[in-house]
């Protein structure tokens, strides 16, 4: 069985590529740069630093002044660590931010949609779309664009977003990159190694992470959605010699972590991914914004 390539990139030739995506999009829109809401994640913040460089540069060349703003949007549920988080992030690339609590505005909800409220999965996505709102309301009174943060993996390989809310942009810098070239591009970029290394998680549920959440990491979605684009059949995926050890050693860590297994099979993961995978594409049918062409290359990790 032939081995999966994984992308490999060029940092530099990649970070000028999305900053040209960016202002090409900024001066076709007539806009005066870009809106981002800033998590502390290395998704939001290495999105924040792409859309940063190419600005810096754009205005120095052309002598304008195209401006990337960020937000900071907590709730009851985020950790104080996560605000701090993205201040510092802010703080390093030098941008405006504001903080606003938007505790109140979700608890406005109980009037008009108060059966949220019993479910966490429900009520995390409202606060996804409400956190849309905000800042898609934002770029339209400032003359901005909003960018979004999501990334390959997420978007693209099991569609872990809210429609409507997290997936409500204008452009989509990072969605050619999966999490583990991300975590490249980040360091690339100097961003602070605990940004780089904090563990995913959408902050929309309590004690949330995404690997508790999915049963598996990134590094699996990667690997299975790069070996489909690969011609590896679905049959094949499960027994993949590179598949199964990595989600094996998933399986065994999860069940350290949490105390027991999310899924007892590879091939039970796999066909997770899978569903998840075919249920991304019919996202992107009813909302799919524009990403940037970025040059990879494929490797044998």
């Amino acid at each position: 069985m032939k081995p999966i390539k994984l992308a490999t990139l060029d940092c530099k030739q990649v970070c000028a590529q999305i900053g040209d995506f960016v202002i090409e999009t900024v001066l076709e829109t007539g806009s005066l740069g870009c809106v981002i809401g800033l998590s502390g994640g290395v998704d939001s913040s290495t999105a924040a630093a792409l859309i940063k460089t190419g600005f810096d540069r754009h205005n120095t060349q052309r002598n304008q002044n195209f401006e990337l703003v960020g937000y900071i949007l907590p709730s009851g549920i985020n950790r104080t660590q996560d605000e701090k988080d993205a201040e510092s992030v802010a703080a390093f690339l030098g941008i405006r931010y504001e903080i606003h609590d938007i505790e109140n505005l979700i608890e406005s909800y109980r009037l008009t949609n108060p059966e949220v409220f019993e479910s966490h999965f429900h009520k995390g996505n409202m606060i996804a779309r409400i956190r849309a709102n905000v800042l898609s309301t934002k770029a339209a009174t400032e003359n901005k664009i909003l960018a979004g943060t999501g990334n390959k993996d997420e978007d693209f390989g099991i569609g872990y977003y809210t429609l409507f809310g997290d997936g409500a942009v204008h452009i989509s810098p990072i969605a050619g990159l999966p999490k583990r070239l991300v975590r490249e591009m980040a360091a690339y970029l100097g961003l602070d190694r605990q940004i780089i290394q904090r563990e995913p998680s959408a902050g929309l549920e309590p004690e949330q992470s995404d690997f508790k959440d999915l049963g598996y990491d990134y590094d699996v979605v990667e690997l299975i959605t790069a070996g489909l684009e690969q011609g590896v059949s679905k049959k094949a995926l499960g027994e993949h010699e590179q598949i199964v050890a990595l989600i094996e050693n998933q399986i065994k860590q999860y069940k350290k972590t949490y105390g027991s297994a999310k899924f007892t099979s590879v091939q039970k993961v796999v066909e997770d991914v899978l569903k998840r995978h075919q249920q991304a594409k019919g996202k992107m049918k009813i909302l799919s914004p524009p990403t940037p062409r970025i040059t990879l290359t494929m490797a044998f990790q």
